[in-house]
């Protein structure tokens, strides 16, 4: 997907996201029934971020023209006030500092994730490097037998040609 067609749809998934909890958030028990579109709204905000990013890769007029970097500052200020809205939504419903946990809670599992793929690429490291060093052990193994092997040959053909003159 280009970048401003990602961008298009993370401004659509933001505001379908921001329309679906207006219109719910006044008969919503508890903030479970509309995690979903919560969670819609920070990828919606996501997908507008990375489509700024993938700039990197496109003609300079594109990545620095006036209308494209007009539209991505005007997509991440759309996106930021959809979501302070939000904010703002949540906390007078499930009260003050509701929002802030909610970040905060989004925060610590984002970190949980990456240090959990930290160590499972560590561990798939020293899976490998283990499987090298074996694989040498093994090579060196093999190379000392051929050794010991041609020796006792030579020993043998020696000793045969001794014992036959």
């Amino acid at each position: 997907m280009e970048p401003i067609s990602t961008a298009l749809a993370g401004i659509a998934l933001v505001k379908q996201s921001v329309d679906f909890i207006k219109s719910n958030i006044s008969t919503a028990q508890d903030i479970g029934q509309i995690a979903g579109q919560i969670d819609a709204l920070f990828t919606g905000q996501k997908q507008v971020q990375q489509a700024s990013n993938k700039k990197s890769g496109v003609g300079l007029a594109d990545q620095f023209g006036v209308q494209s970097v007009a539209q991505e500052m005007i997509d991440a200020r759309l996106a930021a006030e959809q979501i302070a809205e939000v904010a703002r939504m949540v906390d007078f419903r499930f009260g003050h500092g509701t929002w802030a946990s909610i970040l905060a809670e989004r925060q610590k599992r984002i970190q949980q994730a990456k240090e959990a793929r930290a160590a499972q690429l560590k561990m798939e490291r020293e899976r490998t490097q283990e499987m090298i060093e074996n694989f040498k052990i093994g090579a060196i193994a093999v190379g000392l037998v051929v050794v010991i092997i041609g020796l006792f040959i030579g020993v043998m053909t020696a000793t045969a040609g001794v014992i036959v003159k």
